[in-house]
């Protein structure tokens, strides 16, 4: 019997699915890792977690204290639930423009939502912005600060990677993500990289973010077009990204990852959010790069019940273009 010690001890460990479908058509093995499987529903319970965890090592966050984030929502529905199991309050500050369902679940767990105008990072009403100033505002208060806080990349070197490397027995050709705060893809690509310089690792950005064009010119600047994904894509490199080892990049449009979804559901049984469809893209196309014979590793990030009224409302998709 094994008995994980309250919420925090079943966050990590999450199995890879093969996709058989998409294996068999690429001829390579592309496994997806299960972060959809954590207790808080999403891969951002790791960084919710590791950040968590460092503030309470360094003593910012003392017992009775609070948790202030801008979060686009995942993150801070684990940091709501970890919150709960510590004894912290937690206090979100999200985009007005993100799914209803997620503000409704963070507010149904207890958090003190604030929403706020969309805004550029720049602008000082950007949701991140606000949160730290909030935070700056309140005794025994951390701001998670999950775009430049680099625990958020170490918790995931300490566990998403080495779990990606002995899940696979060390045979990983490849790891593929999308990325937002750049914690999963710097994280996984040091650990991975770490053990074997052979591993190549390629981002997976959608369109109307700039990090595609960062990789493959050094700048960052947006590509054409915009997203209905949530959580993925920046227009600036934050700490957690700056200096990560990525080989390519692979610009990857709604049209092309929202098929994809439906495929995951209908081929492969996996009912999952946007940001795994962009990255299930992204590790097909880098199959066909590296060409048949290869492991390819990416991320299942979250479910697809946190997008139900958008990415699965016929109506919806079919106002923008993509039913």
């Amino acid at each position: 019997m094994s008995i994980c010690d309250a919420f925090t001890g079943a966050i990590g460990q999450t199995p890879l699915i093969r996709l058989p479908r998409l294996s068999e058509e690429s001829g390579c093995e592309i496994l997806g890792k299960a972060e959809f499987m954590n207790p808080g529903g999403s891969v951002k319970d790791r960084a919710a977690l590791a950040i968590i965890q460092a503030a309470e090592r360094s003593g910012a966050l003392r017992p009775g204290g609070t948790v202030v984030e801008g979060t686009a929502g995942n993150t801070g529905i684990g940091l709501a639930h970890i919150c709960n199991a510590r004894g912290y309050r937690c206090v979100i500050v999200i985009p007005e423009t993100q799914s209803g369902e997620k503000i409704d679940l963070l507010r149904t767990l207890g958090a003190e939502v604030h929403t706020v105008p969309a805004a550029p990072y720049r602008d000082p009403g950007n949701y991140q912005r606000v949160a730290g100033r909030m935070a700056d505002e309140m005794d025994n208060a951390i701001w998670a600060n999950q775009f430049d806080n680099t625990a958020n990349r170490h918790g995931h070197y300490a566990t998403t990677g080495a779990e990606i490397w002995r899940q696979t027995g060390g045979q990983v050709d490849a790891f593929v993500a999308a990325t937002g705060t750049g914690g999963t893809l710097a994280g996984v690509s040091r650990a991975l990289k770490e053990r074997s310089a052979a591993v190549r690792t390629y981002l997976a950005d959608p369109s109307g973010s700039a990090l595609y064009h960062y990789v493959r010119q050094g700048e960052p600047a947006a590509t054409a077009g915009s997203s209905i994904t949530e959580g993925i894509g920046s227009s600036r490199i934050t700490a957690n990204l700056q200096d990560t080892d990525i080989d390519d990049a692979f610009c990857i449009p709604d049209t092309e990852s929202v098929p994809m979804v439906y495929r995951l559901l209908r081929e492969e049984g996996l009912f999952l959010g946007s940001s795994s469809g962009v990255n299930v893209c992204g590790a097909l196309r880098a199959a066909r790069a590296l060409g048949p014979g290869h492991t390819v590793v990416t991320v299942l990030c979250d479910g697809g019940g946190r997008y139900y009224a958008r990415l699965y409302n016929p109506g919806w998709l079919a106002e923008r273009g993509l039913a």
